[in-house]
Protein backbone atom coordinates (compact mmCIF):
# COMPACT_ATOMS: atom_id res chain seq x y z
CA UNK A 1 0.00 0.00 0.00
CA UNK A 2 0.98 3.60 -0.09
CA UNK A 3 2.76 5.66 2.75
CA UNK A 4 1.18 8.25 4.80
CA UNK A 5 2.15 10.84 2.57
CA UNK A 6 0.63 9.07 -0.92
CA UNK A 7 4.02 7.83 -1.84
CA UNK A 8 5.21 4.25 -2.42
CA UNK A 9 6.95 2.06 0.67
CA UNK A 10 10.85 2.67 -0.58
CA UNK A 11 12.22 -0.94 -1.03
CA UNK A 12 13.19 -2.66 2.30
CA UNK A 13 15.68 -5.36 0.41
CA UNK A 14 19.92 -4.79 0.46
CA UNK A 15 21.45 -4.40 -2.77
CA UNK A 16 22.48 -7.44 -2.70
CA UNK A 17 18.86 -8.69 -2.51
CA UNK A 18 17.87 -6.57 -5.34
CA UNK A 19 20.52 -8.18 -7.34
CA UNK A 20 19.23 -11.63 -6.64
CA UNK A 21 15.25 -10.26 -7.19
CA UNK A 22 16.23 -8.68 -10.18
CA UNK A 23 17.97 -11.55 -11.69
CA UNK A 24 15.26 -13.91 -10.82
CA UNK A 25 12.76 -11.45 -12.56
CA UNK A 26 15.04 -11.59 -15.70
CA UNK A 27 15.02 -15.51 -15.66
CA UNK A 28 11.08 -15.79 -15.04
CA UNK A 29 10.55 -13.53 -18.10
CA UNK A 30 12.90 -15.41 -20.31
CA UNK A 31 11.64 -18.77 -19.06
CA UNK A 32 8.29 -18.47 -17.29
CA UNK A 33 7.79 -19.58 -13.76
CA UNK A 34 7.77 -23.59 -14.46
CA UNK A 35 11.32 -22.97 -16.01
CA UNK A 36 12.85 -20.66 -13.46
CA UNK A 37 14.96 -22.96 -11.34
CA UNK A 38 16.92 -21.25 -7.98
CA UNK A 39 20.31 -22.84 -9.50
CA UNK A 40 19.63 -21.02 -12.12
CA UNK A 41 19.04 -17.53 -10.14
CA UNK A 42 22.33 -18.68 -7.77
CA UNK A 43 24.31 -18.94 -11.36
CA UNK A 44 23.35 -16.11 -12.55
CA UNK A 45 23.72 -13.49 -9.83
CA UNK A 46 26.75 -15.60 -9.01
CA UNK A 47 25.52 -16.28 -5.37
CA UNK A 48 25.48 -19.90 -3.50
CA UNK A 49 22.58 -21.47 -3.34
CA UNK A 50 22.55 -21.54 0.56
CA UNK A 51 22.47 -17.26 0.12
CA UNK A 52 19.34 -17.19 -1.78
CA UNK A 53 17.73 -20.56 0.28
CA UNK A 54 18.45 -18.34 3.45
CA UNK A 55 16.69 -14.91 2.28
CA UNK A 56 13.84 -17.14 0.74
CA UNK A 57 13.05 -20.91 1.45
CA UNK A 58 11.02 -21.72 -1.04
CA UNK A 59 11.02 -20.93 -5.22
CA UNK A 60 7.50 -19.24 -4.60
CA UNK A 61 8.71 -17.26 -1.88
CA UNK A 62 11.27 -15.84 -4.16
CA UNK A 63 9.16 -15.48 -7.00
CA UNK A 64 7.07 -13.24 -5.16
CA UNK A 65 9.55 -10.94 -3.64
CA UNK A 66 10.93 -10.71 -6.93
CA UNK A 67 7.34 -9.92 -8.65
CA UNK A 68 6.43 -7.44 -5.42
CA UNK A 69 9.64 -5.90 -6.07
CA UNK A 70 9.65 -5.19 -9.48
CA UNK A 71 6.28 -3.81 -10.06
CA UNK A 72 6.40 -1.42 -6.89
CA UNK A 73 5.13 1.39 -8.13
CA UNK A 74 7.35 4.90 -7.86
CA UNK A 75 6.35 8.14 -6.27
CA UNK A 76 2.65 9.14 -7.07
CA UNK A 77 2.02 11.15 -9.28
CA UNK A 78 1.77 15.17 -8.07
CA UNK A 79 -1.66 16.48 -8.27
CA UNK A 80 -2.72 18.45 -11.38
CA UNK A 81 -5.51 20.35 -10.09
CA UNK A 82 -8.20 18.57 -12.06
CA UNK A 83 -10.13 15.05 -11.99
CA UNK A 84 -9.28 14.53 -15.58
CA UNK A 85 -5.60 15.63 -15.87
CA UNK A 86 -5.01 13.45 -12.62
CA UNK A 87 -6.57 10.43 -14.21
CA UNK A 88 -4.74 10.56 -17.11
CA UNK A 89 -1.72 11.61 -15.95
CA UNK A 90 -2.44 7.83 -13.43
CA UNK A 91 -3.43 5.90 -16.88
CA UNK A 92 -0.06 6.97 -18.80
CA UNK A 93 1.93 5.97 -15.76
CA UNK A 94 -0.21 2.56 -15.37
CA UNK A 95 0.72 2.25 -19.00
CA UNK A 96 4.43 3.24 -18.79
CA UNK A 97 4.75 0.34 -15.64
CA UNK A 98 2.64 -2.23 -16.94
CA UNK A 99 4.15 -1.63 -20.10
CA UNK A 100 7.33 -2.72 -18.81
CA UNK A 101 6.49 -5.17 -16.81
CA UNK A 102 3.78 -7.56 -18.46
CA UNK A 103 6.21 -10.48 -19.33
CA UNK A 104 6.50 -10.54 -15.51
CA UNK A 105 3.22 -10.29 -14.80
CA UNK A 106 1.85 -13.16 -17.75
CA UNK A 107 4.43 -15.19 -15.70
CA UNK A 108 2.78 -14.51 -12.43
CA UNK A 109 -0.18 -15.16 -13.61
CA UNK A 110 0.49 -18.74 -15.40
CA UNK A 111 1.10 -20.10 -11.53
CA UNK A 112 -1.39 -17.58 -9.57
CA UNK A 113 -4.35 -20.76 -10.08
CA UNK A 114 -1.64 -23.00 -8.29
CA UNK A 115 -0.36 -20.58 -5.90
CA UNK A 116 -2.56 -18.70 -3.40
CA UNK A 117 0.27 -17.19 -2.19
CA UNK A 118 1.63 -15.89 -5.70
CA UNK A 119 -2.03 -14.14 -5.97
CA UNK A 120 -2.13 -12.46 -2.86
CA UNK A 121 1.12 -10.43 -4.17
CA UNK A 122 -0.45 -10.12 -7.10
CA UNK A 123 -3.34 -8.62 -5.47
CA UNK A 124 -1.45 -6.65 -3.38
CA UNK A 125 1.67 -5.41 -4.91
CA UNK A 126 -0.16 -4.54 -8.35
CA UNK A 127 -3.73 -4.14 -7.89
CA UNK A 128 -4.00 -2.54 -4.64
CA UNK A 129 -1.24 -0.47 -4.89
CA UNK A 130 -2.93 1.50 -8.34
CA UNK A 131 -6.41 1.07 -6.48
CA UNK A 132 -5.09 3.26 -3.58
CA UNK A 133 -3.85 5.65 -6.43
CA UNK A 134 -7.13 6.01 -7.70
CA UNK A 135 -8.98 6.21 -4.75
CA UNK A 136 -6.28 9.59 -3.48
CA UNK A 137 -7.20 10.96 -6.81
CA UNK A 138 -11.38 10.75 -6.48
CA UNK A 139 -11.00 11.50 -3.10
CA UNK A 140 -8.94 14.92 -4.04
CA UNK A 141 -11.53 15.25 -7.19
CA UNK A 142 -14.69 15.28 -3.64
CA UNK A 143 -12.58 17.54 -1.75
CA UNK A 144 -11.86 20.14 -4.63
CA UNK A 145 -15.80 20.07 -5.21
CA UNK A 146 -16.07 18.70 -8.68
CA UNK A 147 -17.66 15.39 -8.00
CA UNK A 148 -19.71 14.53 -5.37
CA UNK A 149 -19.17 12.51 -2.46
CA UNK A 150 -21.53 9.65 -3.42
CA UNK A 151 -20.99 9.82 -6.96
CA UNK A 152 -17.54 7.46 -6.24
CA UNK A 153 -18.73 3.92 -5.50
CA UNK A 154 -16.70 0.67 -5.09
CA UNK A 155 -16.80 -0.35 -8.98
CA UNK A 156 -14.74 2.21 -10.00
CA UNK A 157 -10.98 2.14 -8.31
CA UNK A 158 -10.07 -0.57 -11.16
CA UNK A 159 -11.97 0.64 -13.88
CA UNK A 160 -8.90 2.50 -15.17
CA UNK A 161 -5.97 0.42 -13.81
CA UNK A 162 -8.15 -3.22 -14.10
CA UNK A 163 -8.85 -2.30 -17.86
CA UNK A 164 -5.35 -1.20 -18.98
CA UNK A 165 -4.03 -3.66 -17.48
CA UNK A 166 -6.38 -6.04 -19.06
CA UNK A 167 -5.21 -4.53 -22.54
CA UNK A 168 -1.48 -5.48 -21.63
CA UNK A 169 -2.36 -9.08 -21.80
CA UNK A 170 -3.92 -9.28 -24.84
CA UNK A 171 -1.27 -9.63 -27.49
CA UNK A 172 -0.63 -6.96 -30.08
CA UNK A 173 -3.59 -4.84 -28.44
CA UNK A 174 -1.75 -2.81 -25.80
CA UNK A 175 -3.62 0.66 -24.99
CA UNK A 176 -2.26 3.66 -26.10
CA UNK A 177 -2.17 7.12 -24.97
CA UNK A 178 -5.61 7.58 -26.83
CA UNK A 179 -7.21 4.51 -24.77
CA UNK A 180 -6.33 6.19 -22.04
CA UNK A 181 -7.94 9.62 -23.18
CA UNK A 182 -10.98 7.69 -24.63
CA UNK A 183 -11.35 5.80 -21.06
CA UNK A 184 -11.24 9.11 -19.27
CA UNK A 185 -13.40 11.10 -21.42
CA UNK A 186 -15.69 8.64 -22.59
CA UNK A 187 -16.39 6.96 -19.24
CA UNK A 188 -14.89 7.88 -16.14
CA UNK A 189 -15.29 11.04 -15.89
CA UNK A 190 -18.98 11.22 -17.35
CA UNK A 191 -19.93 8.61 -15.12
CA UNK A 192 -18.90 10.96 -12.41
CA UNK A 193 -20.45 13.97 -12.97
CA UNK A 194 -24.19 15.03 -11.93
CA UNK A 195 -26.48 13.44 -15.01
CA UNK A 196 -28.90 15.65 -16.62
CA UNK A 197 -32.15 15.43 -15.64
Amino acid sequence: MLDDDGTAPASHWSPREIELLSTTVELLRQNGYDGLTVDAVASAARASKATVYRRWPSKSELVSAAFAEAVRPGPAPAPTGSLRDDLIQLGDLICQNAGAHMATIRAVLVEVSRNPGLNQELQRHFVDQRRALMHQILQRAVERGEIAADAVHDELWDLLPGYLAFRFLIPGDPPTAQTVRALVDDIIVPSLLPRAQ
